[in-house]
């Protein structure tokens, strides 16, 4: 039986965390090294907290996508960065962040004339 190791990154749900899984790859013909991530449902009966490392195994299915039951927590906890939690989702060919700074930057503005809008911006040295 494999005993998986990872973060918990969410806790939702009363007895199911969500467990941030990290392994490292070697590409086959080049030989580089990278990182692959994964994120497991498990059944938690111990309460664990958030950002706390755990191991856990395979198990009876307790639902359609919840497999696997934690075995042992350990007491470090980890610090989890947004962008693990959430990958950067690409709207278009802008990120969410970018169109979420844009409609602030637009909401700033207000509703003056495009002369003054303009004359802003450059000020802001947002455009040249």
């Amino acid at each position: 039986m494999k005993v998986f190791t990872g973060k918990v990154v969410s806790k939702k749900s009363e007895k199911t965390i969500t467990v941030l899984v990290e392994r490292i790859v070697t590409h086959p013909i080049y030989g580089k090294k990278f990182k692959r991530t994964k994120k497991y449902h498990v059944h938690d009966e111990v309460n664990s907290e958030l950002g706390q490392v755990v191991k856990f195994v395979a198990s009876r299915p307790y639902s359609k996508t919840k497999k696997w039951k934690v075995i042992q927590t350990e007491k470090r906890k980890v610090e989890i960065e947004p962008n693990e939690i959430m990958k950067v989702k690409r709207v278009g060919k802008q990120s969410l962040a970018e169109q979420v700074g844009k409609q602030s930057l637009a909401e700033q503005v207000g509703k003056q004339s495009l002369a003054e809008q303009v004359g802003k911006l450059k000020n802001k040295k947002i455009l040249k």
